[in-house]
């Protein structure tokens, strides 16, 4: 057992929690989330915005949690976390407590490690053919 892709699996499945619960919520409206129409009007952005960042947000979490094309979703979790920091919580400062952006830089810094390490050995991207593996 490869301790990194040990630690890998675990940083996975952490960032991936997070993800698949708020992805339910902005795509689904589930766990109490706003739903995409609600979702659009809280960061004033078209609907289809709403969609996109629900669904970035849910298939980002299950390819991260799975390490399937999890080079691709990670980048994309990336993309979703400049967009939080920058609309939602740069206003608030660093401190979660008042809605600022700490966890989403968290986040931010585990999509980009997962960009740079891959998904590890425990993934089942490692079923896929080898060009896929790398993405």
């Amino acid at each position: 057992m490869s301790r990194t892709s040990a630690a890998l699996l675990l940083i996975r499945i952490a960032s991936a929690m997070a993800f698949l619960y708020h992805g339910s919520g902005v795509l689904f409206g589930a766990f109490g989330g706003p739903g995409p129409e609600k979702f659009a009007g809280m960061v004033h952005g078209p609907v289809v915005g709403g969609y996109m960042v629900g669904l970035g947000e849910f298939l980002g979490g299950l390819g991260i949690l799975l390490g399937i094309l999890a080079r691709i979703a990670a980048a994309s979790m990336a993309v979703i976390m400049v967009g939080a920091i920058v609309l939602v919580h740069l206003p608030h400062g660093f401190d979660i407590g008042q809605g600022g952006y700490e966890y989403a830089l968290t986040q931010f810094l585990i999509a980009i490690a997962i960009v740079l390490a891959g998904p590890g050995e425990y993934s089942l991207g490692v079923r896929l053919s080898p060009g896929l593996q790398k993405l």
